[in-house]
């Protein structure tokens, strides 16, 4: 008997490692043909059209980030021991299909009443669509998930993403409208809809019918009633960095849009170490948090928290040394002014991948309400900040500082939490506060004295032999 179950577990070990290695791998496949995507059109279109562009697409992904309602943790909760698993499913893809048309309204509501340009009126409609395709597909991702089927997700969503790779390259052969480009999106994403339906989907899913089946309000209604938190935690990540590219839009030139949206591509890029690295370690930080003597827990916490740091300092010294470079040779000399404004974005990176690992801690210690209120704080504190700002001063500055300091009271709200449940000590917080601005001052002034190509690698050599002179001195060796 014992061993038949430790076959069991053995055997479900394997399925959530590979279904994290398929998650992860797709992941960054896809990542690498849409930052692709994303430069050849904003190389290829005037800066006019590409801001339009983006505009019409930030209003669609905010809210595509409501309209799923984060129901996911709730299906894969409860599709593993339900007895009719493929009619549970149904129910699940209609009531997203629902919410889908729901908030292609929505959509199109506020593109018409908050923009009176047809190009970003009609991008907004075509955008809009993609919203019932998406919320279909993220129930079968879903699925996927529950099943341990993440494989086939990632080859479908690669597909799409090399797809989209393949209609930025034909600009450059045949070119095309903005608006003939957006049209070719949503054909594409129709087409993925449909892979996912018919080889997409775990196997003994049978999800092409999913429409037929029977499902009342009161039904749905019950479950938004109980589980409405999760779409405020899975939206408020999309809502935060999307309602600044709204605010520039009706606030700032036009150019402005792109200019953010350029510094927040680069971002997203750097932000996808500490993202896998926290999400990583939360099934770790939960199994320690449930251990009577939380010294394991503190030890662990703190390591993976230096790295995080170190990581956030490297990725900052690098963009402040290298974007004027880099940024122009990326999106084109058009953009050059976006350098500068990616200099000022990335001081963001210097608190957020330790305020991702913060909030995996919060969500280890059950205390994902208090993340989400923290979460609804910094888009409040963010927005407020943007809003004032640009009334007082028309310029993009204004928001990246505002990202910065809403960051900055998100750790700090983190911190005070994590010192009161005697995760960290008052010592790692100022510590943590102290390092930062010393390395970052101290790097800037050098930047005024050294040459960057010299100063970036010879700073982080003599960064690195600290490191290990700490490491052998004090001798933390962890266990993981």
């Amino acid at each position: 008997m014992l061993n038949s179950i430790t076959k069991l577990k053995s055997k479900l070990e394997s399925k959530v490692l590979k279904n994290s290695f398929w998650g992860l791998a797709g992941s960054l496949f896809q990542n690498v043909f849409l930052s692709l995507f994303y430069v050849l059109i904003a190389r290829h279109y005037s800066v006019d059209d590409f801001a339009k562009y983006i505009i019409a697409n930030s209003l669609y992904q905010m809210i595509v980030a409501f309209s799923s309602m984060g129901l996911g943790h709730w299906f894969i909760r409860e599709v593993i021991n339900h007895s009719d698993k493929n009619k549970l499913a149904a129910k699940f893809l209609k009531m997203q299909a629902y919410f889908g048309i729901f908030f292609f309204s929505v959509n199109l509501i506020l593109a018409f009443f908050l923009y009176t340009d047809s190009t970003v009126r009609i991008l907004s409609l075509l955008f809009a669509a993609n919203i019932i395709f998406d919320n279909i597909i993220y129930s079968i991702k879903n699925v996927n998930i529950a099943q341990f089927s993440q494989k086939k997700t990632v080859l479908v969503l690669s597909i799409e993403a090399f797809s989209k790779f393949v209609i930025a390259c034909l600009l450059f052969v045949y070119p095309f409208s903005i608006i003939y480009l957006a049209v070719l999106l949503v054909i594409t994403r129709f087409i993925t809809l449909n892979l996912f339906l018919r080889i997409g989907a775990a196997e003994g899913f049978t999800l092409t019918g999913f429409w037929r089946e029977e499902i009342p309000f009161s039904y749905i209604k019950g479950i938004l009633s109980k589980y409405w938190p999760f779409a405020v935690i899975g939206s408020a990540y999309v809502i935060y960095w999307k309602i600044d590219t709204l605010i520039i839009s009706k606030i700032l030139p036009l150019e402005d849009v792109a200019h953010y949206e350029n510094s927040f591509k680069i971002f997203s890029l750097a932000q996808l170490v500490p993202v896998v690295l926290s999400s990583t370690m939360l099934p770790k930080l939960v199994e320690l948090h449930q251990k009577p003597d939380k010294t394991e827990l503190q030890a662990v916490y703190k390591k993976i928290f230096r790295i995080l740091m170190l990581y956030g300092l490297g990725a900052f010294t690098f963009t402040y040394s290298f974007a004027d470079e880099l940024v122009p040779w990326i999106f084109g000399e058009k953009y050059a002014e976006s350098a500068q404004y990616t200099k000022e974005m990335f001081f963001t990176i210097l608190v957020f991948p330790t305020s991702l690992l913060q909030a995996n801690m919060l969500i280890a210690m059950k205390l994902e309400k208090l993340d989400m209120w923290f979460n609804i704080n910094s888009v409040l504190i963010n927005s407020a900040i943007c809003l004032i700002g640009l009334y007082f001063i028309k310029s993009l500055s204004i928001v990246n500082y505002a990202i910065f300091i809403s960051f900055i009271i998100f750790h700090i709200s983190q911190d005070v939490v994590l010192l009161k449940n005697k995760i960290v000590g008052l010592p790692h917080i100022i510590g943590y506060l102290l390092i930062t601005l010393i390395t970052v001052c101290l790097y800037m002034f050098l930047q005024t004295k050294i040459n960057d190509v010299i100063l970036f690698p010879l700073f982080w050599i003599v960064i690195g032999l600290l490191v290990m002179v700490i490491f052998f001195k004090t001798k933390h060796n962890l266990k993981f």
